[in-house]
């Protein structure tokens, strides 16, 4: 790896050793038309159908089984609409869990937007699927069901097995979005198709997997193609499936200790993060998830501001902080879990990560947390427009109002904070804010300090929404 540390695997690796030897071989004789029959485009479709039969066996299906897609989104895509339109006899209901990828509930949207229906399974606070909740989401129109292995924010591993009994007892197909764990090994049995992307493993980007079962009907979008069983249009790059196709058997080869060793890592990172900075909540499943991945999120601290000091500081990171968005809204999957999404920092450690490194990066954090809520200190109020304001409605008793009206987060939760102190044990306080972190945030707030979250109304005086907080300590 390069000198900074390199921590957010989750989103791309670079090219694998192998994947760059294996690309370089097959620019030789990759380059040929695979459906032609001479010696050229003999050797060229060689390569195709070897590389087909490697994917094949790390995914657990068969060759003929497996397509070759010009990333892990048009697999996920096509997947999707393939499969509703295969079964679109049996129902046009679509259910996704509500920690899918955006790939996947954007192709949801797309279902919706043409008249289908789409049912959401929510998770816990782990980000976990319960599968009672999707036999109860399944009904006699259902044409399919999504449920990703691993989830790509917080790392959380989902019982895809058990889902797969309940959506085969119903006689409905189970689509696995496999990107982040495919290369820690093969996916549960069950599923009927199944997506992934290589640069997710260190394969070249521009190339994704979709393995479709025996069996499973599948209808691909017309205009169809003579290639990929017509469920991927046009010819093939065959260079980059090869490399692909390589690096996925090389990372398997190491994945069961490089997982081992990483996880040790992330055990570290969990354990010391709370210990090292006040006011963090660490989310995710504990124990059933991803080796290398561990989310956490800091209270009063902006999301972007703390990327930007870590990366300073040498650190190349992620976030699902709503204050890292264009659109200024919390991650859809920190939203579902009902957890903290203020301060995000995802830390998804790339293979060979060198231990000292994880020290550095536990080093720096304070200092960068610190900084970051230091410059995020909200001004004194204006005498115009006070912030914290006495509630003087007629019985409201011991209250203040806090107006964090156009202000963005983490500033309503800041200025809640300091406000709390000033009404007595059961007083309440009643937050003004029309950002939408502070649907999530403020109750996450509430848990963390133990405070009683009353719930919200909308602001009758004007935009926003009214939280109401009730001081327990």
């Amino acid at each position: 790896m390069a000198d900074v540390p390199y921590f957010d695997a989750a989103s791309s690796l670079p090219l694998h050793p192998v994947a760059r030897q294996a690309l370089a071989a097959a620019l030789e004789d990759g380059w040929a038309d695979p459906a032609r029959p001479h010696r050229e485009g003999r050797r060229a479709r060689m390569l195709l159908d070897a590389a087909r039969e490697t994917a094949a066996e790390a995914v657990g299906c068969r060759p003929d089984e497996l397509t070759f897609t010009s990333s892990g989104t048009r697999a996920l895509h096509t997947g999707v609409a393939g499969a509703l339109a295969g079964r679109a006899r049996a129902g046009r209901r679509l259910v996704v869990s509500a920690v899918e990828h955006s790939a996947v509930l954007h192709a949801a949207g797309a279902h919706r937007d043409a008249g289908g229906e789409v049912t959401e399974v929510g998770v816990d606070r782990a980000g976990r699927v319960a599968p009672e909740a999707v036999a109860a989401a399944l009904g006699d129109d259902t044409a399919l069901v999504c449920v990703q292995s691993a989830n790509h924010e917080v790392g959380t591993r989902q019982p895809v097995g058990a889902i797969a009994s309940v959506c085969r007892a119903a006689g409905v197909p189970l689509l696995v979005d496999a990107a982040q764990s495919l290369a820690w090994g093969p996916v549960e049995d069950g599923w009927s198709l199944l997506a992934a992307s290589a640069h997710k493993w260190g394969g070249p980007p521009g190339v994704g997997l979709l393995a479709v079962r025996k069996g499973v009907r599948f209808a691909p979008a017309r205009p169809v193609d003579e290639r990929e069983s017509g469920r991927a249009a046009g010819f093939e790059n065959i260079p980059a499936v090869v490399a692909a196709a390589a690096s996925l058997r090389a990372v398997r080869e190491t994945a069961d200790a490089e997982a081992a060793r990483l996880r040790t890592l992330v055990d570290r990172i969990r354990e010391r993060v709370p210990e090292l900075v006040p006011d963090v909540e660490v989310v995710g499943d504990p124990v059933r998830r991803l080796p290398h991945l561990v989310t956490f999120s800091c209270l009063y601290a902006d999301g972007e501001a703390l990327l930007y000091a870590l990366d300073r500081e040498g650190f190349a990171v992620s976030s699902g902080s709503s204050c890292t968005s264009s659109t200024l809204t919390p991650s859809h999957v920190l939203r579902a879990m009902g957890v903290l999404s203020e301060g995000n920092v995802r830390l998804s450690l790339p293979p060979g990560t060198a231990e000292e490194d994880v020290e550095r990066f536990l080093a720096a954090l304070p200092g960068a947390v610190a900084s970051v809520r230091a410059a995020l200190a909200p001004p004194a109020p204006a005498p115009a427009r006070p912030s914290v304001v006495p509630d003087e409605r007629e019985g409201a008793g011991d209250a203040l109002t806090v107006d964090s009206l156009g202000k963005r987060c983490p500033i309503p939760v800041i200025e809640l904070a300091k406000a709390i102190g000033r009404v007595p044990v059961g007083g309440v306080i009643t937050v003004l804010s029309d950002d939408a972190a502070a649907r999530l945030d403020i109750p996450a707030w509430c848990a963390m300090r133990g405070q009683e979250y009353g719930g919200e109304s909308p602001h009758g005086d004007g935009p926003g929404t009214a939280y109401r907080v009730r001081r327990v300590s």
